[in-house]
């Protein structure tokens, strides 16, 4: 049988550990320094027990079709439905609110929905595992079909037309979410630059249709049964 010599520190297997070492620290270093991983947003969502979509005075109502309203401007005037959904949020949901009113203008007649009141950002940090299940908590949700098999049921009864969340976008009638345009670089690979805002890392934004943001569709005309 064969006997490996002893490894002294400062000979060559001992300069060999050391730059193992090396390699690992410079590794870690790399690991600690690279942005979140995106959200695994499911190609479906499953159905979600308890989903305030099948309550009953809530689901004998009709289904609200999925579309998107378009921001065009800057209004101030508080929105009714946007008030529900933080105050629903609010008892439901873990986070905060950071506002939901900002006038962004993009251009004529194109605006952020935050112009327009009704975005919220619902304050989730994806760098934290327990705000990271809060917020896939919530958006499968949101996005899961109900008890007759319709997609996106809570969304579309609430007025939800769009998500965004650590890199990810969501708008109504998609099928599956895309790559948040943001945060990718000009070869569509996700951004090790992007501050976290900019992706949505540390906030969940959530868009209202202009009939949702009025407060006129099932979720909230069905009541305090929710």
């Amino acid at each position: 049988m064969t006997v490996a010599p002893p490894c002294h520190h400062h000979g060559p297997c001992g300069r060999r550990a050391a730059r193992a070492r090396l390699v690992l620290a410079a590794a870690l270093l790399l690991l600690l320094t690279l942005p979140a991983a995106a959200h695994a947003w499911p190609a479906h969502y499953p159905a979600v027990a308890g989903n305030p979509a099948n309550a009953g005075r809530i689901f004998q109502l009709p289904l609200e079709p999925s579309v998107y309203d378009p921001a065009t401007r800057c209004s101030k005037r508080p929105k009714p439905g946007m008030t529900a959904l933080v105050g629903w949020l609010e008892s439901n949901v873990e986070g905060v609110s950071w506002g939901t009113y900002r006038c962004e203008r993009w251009g004529k007649r194109s605006a952020s929905l935050h112009a327009e009141g009704r975005a919220v950002d619902w304050h989730l940090d994806a760098a934290s595992p327990a705000d990271r299940r809060e917020a896939n908590r919530l958006i499968g949700l949101l996005l899961a079909p109900d008890k007759a098999g319709n997609p996106h049921a809570l969304a579309r009864r609430m007025g939800v037309e769009e998500i965004i969340w650590d890199c990810g976008y969501w708008g109504a009638g998609m099928e599956a979410h895309n790559r948040y345009s943001p945060c990718l670089t000009r070869t569509g690979k996700i951004s090790r630059k992007v501050d976290k805002t900019t992706a949505h890392r540390d906030h969940i934004h959530i868009g209202l249709t202009l009939a949702g943001a009025a407060k006129r569709t099932s979720f909230w005309r069905a009541g305090p049964s929710y």
